[in-house]
């Protein structure tokens, strides 16, 4: 079979180099790592919200004398609140996402 392309080792380097200019979205400045520490962002206030229920939960059961009733409950909220501005924060990179695609 015979192939049209020269087969040296210099222009398979440049197609390289050519297949990776175009397949590689190189993002410099203030852009760089936002999608890091929006991701970042997102697990801290889940993690967060879920352990100020579980701490105001347990402080209201000791002081008075529920334990754990309060603290599951609150618990329970933390975690739907988390799991909610998670949830509203990651609609809101995707919307983000596709405008700066555009």
């Amino acid at each position: 079979m015979s192939d049209d392309r020269r087969n040296g080792q210099d222009d398979l380097e440049r197609r390289i180099a050519d297949a990776k200019a175009r397949n590689t979205h190189k993002v410099h400045g203030p852009q760089e790592g936002v999608s890091e520490n929006r991701g970042w962002a997102v697990g801290i206030e889940f993690v967060g919200s879920v352990l100020v229920g579980a701490v105001v939960g347990l402080l209201l059961d000791k002081w008075l004398g529920t334990a754990p009733w309060i603290m599951i409950v609150l618990l329970l909220l933390g975690f739907v609140a988390g799991l909610r501005r998670a949830i509203t924060m990651s609609k809101q990179f995707d919307t983000d996402f596709t405008n700066d695609k555009q």
